[in-house]
């Protein structure tokens, strides 16, 4: 199940414009919704209850169909994004050498459970599926950095955040 943010909205006049400019040009046409809903997360980055309203609006649909479309595709996420997004492998050689552990230590840390962004924007955090990276196991990415080997007490956590954090 999706984890819906507790964070407020915090749309800007210029991305409504431009979702409604879009909407105005494609709502209109055949099976618009998903092209909108992908419209509207590349513009704000997520799909909060708000922003599935004026998509609604826009292609003339149910608000309950068009969360119906949010939850249903993996793609479409309802809580923001950090700058800095944190991905945990859990992935079968992850999983077994402790990456279920690394998850916990990193929610303790940040503050947050699985799926949530910090309240200042700064990090988000996921559990992932096998990233490939299997002989580094257990591993964990920032943005495009890969962290591997990491050890499942969560001892080198802070320090990696550290080099975010500054």
């Amino acid at each position: 199940m999706k984890r819906i943010s507790k964070l407020p909205f915090k749309g800007t006049a210029e991305q409504e414009q431009l979702l409604k400019a879009w909407l105005a040009e494609n709502g209109h046409k055949p099976g618009a919704a998903m092209a909108a809903l992908q419209k509207a997360q590349e513009i704000y980055g997520y799909l909060p209850i708000e922003v599935q309203r004026m998509v609604a609006e826009g292609v003339n649909r149910p608000l309950e169909e068009i969360y119906g479309i949010s939850t249903f595709y993996a793609q479409f996420s309802l809580s923001p994004k950090g700058k800095y997004k944190i991905a945990v492998c859990l992935g079968t050689a992850c999983y077994v050498k402790g990456s279920g552990k690394i998850l916990a230590k990193l929610e303790e840390k940040l503050g947050i459970k699985n799926g949530d962004c910090t309240e200042d924007g700064e990090f988000s955090l996921e559990a992932s599926r096998c990233i490939g990276a299997c002989g580094l196991a257990p591993v964990f990415t920032i943005n495009e950095d890969v962290y591997g080997r990491v050890k499942e007490d969560g001892s080198e956590l802070d320090g990696i955040l550290a080099k975010y954090k500054a």
